[in-house]
This record gives structure tokens, sequence and C-alpha cells, in this order.
């Protein structure tokens, strides 16, 4: 029985040994893999993109429903390398945000156009823009808010 039991231990562990090899790990490295990290490592040690607004937060008072309310909110990038926002979502599908899709150079300007309809929407509202950018936060939040007059139900 203790045999038996040393057999099977060795079985068991004989393929440890032998995943242990590592001379063929430097043949699995892609190379255009470490150009690309290379490359990246370098963007990062010049320092993240920062992203600077005119505003962060926009209430457009009081208006009637079915209106549409818009803003521009403008998109300073006090960084040192390219700030790229790759996608804007608003918290609800009557909020639509435009975003520049082109990389905004250091010390540039861009615009965000924002419109809100307010049709079905009637109240105090509060909507949020989420950017999805290369700052070091990764995301920014602007908000839109005011009260909408609800039209009267004949």
């Amino acid at each position: 029985m203790k045999k038996t039991i040393i057999l099977f231990a060795l079985i068991i562990t004989a393929p440890l040994f032998n995943s242990c090899d590592n001379s063929k790990a430097a043949s699995k490295i892609d190379v255009t893999n470490l150009e690309v990290a290379k490359k990246r490592d370098a963007e990062i040690n010049n320092g993240a993109a920062s992203i600077r607004f005119d505003k962060t937060e926009f209430d457009f008072g009081t208006v009637n429903e079915g209106d549409i309310v818009s803003t521009t909110y403008k998109v300073t990038n006090s960084g040192k390398t390219d700030l790229i926002i790759t996608n804007a979502e608003a918290s609800c599908g009557c909020t639509v945000p435009v975003w520049p899709k082109e990389a905004i150079k250091p010390g540039e300007t861009a615009d965000i156009a924002v419109k809100f309809n307010t049709k079905g929407k009637p109240n105090r509202q509060s909507k949020n823009i989420t950017l999805s950018t290369n700052t070091a936060l990764g995301k920014e939040v602007l908000k839109l808010s005011g009260m909408v007059i609800p039209t009267t139900k004949k």
C-alpha cells in the first residue's frame, strides 16, 4: 500500500518538474508586443493627458416640456500628451453628446456639444455625461440640470 501511494505521488508531481522548463520561454515572446509596450511606456513617462473644462455643470434653468436644451462644454488639454476622448455616454437616451473624435493636442481646446430633449421629461431633471478618456482618472463626468414645466393635458 505504501509503495502504491509513493508511486501515485510521483506520477502526479512529475509534470510539475517538467513545467518549470524555461528554455522555450524566450521563443514565445511576440516582438511586436514589446515594441508597442515600449512606445506606451515612453508616453506614460511623458505624463498622462490632463483635462480642464470651462464648466462641468450646466443649469439650463426653467424650460417648457418639449423644448430642446443645448450647451457646449469647452475642453482644454492641459497635459503633456495628446488627450483622447474615446466615448461620451449620457445617463439617458434623451441626452445626446457630440465629442471630438480626433486627439486634442497639449494646449488645444475642443467642444463637447450636448442636446437634451425635454419631451416626456417633466419636473426637475439632472443628467450626467460620462467621458472615457486617457487621463489619470480615465472617466470625467459633466452634469446638466434644470426644471421642465410639464405640458397641460387636454
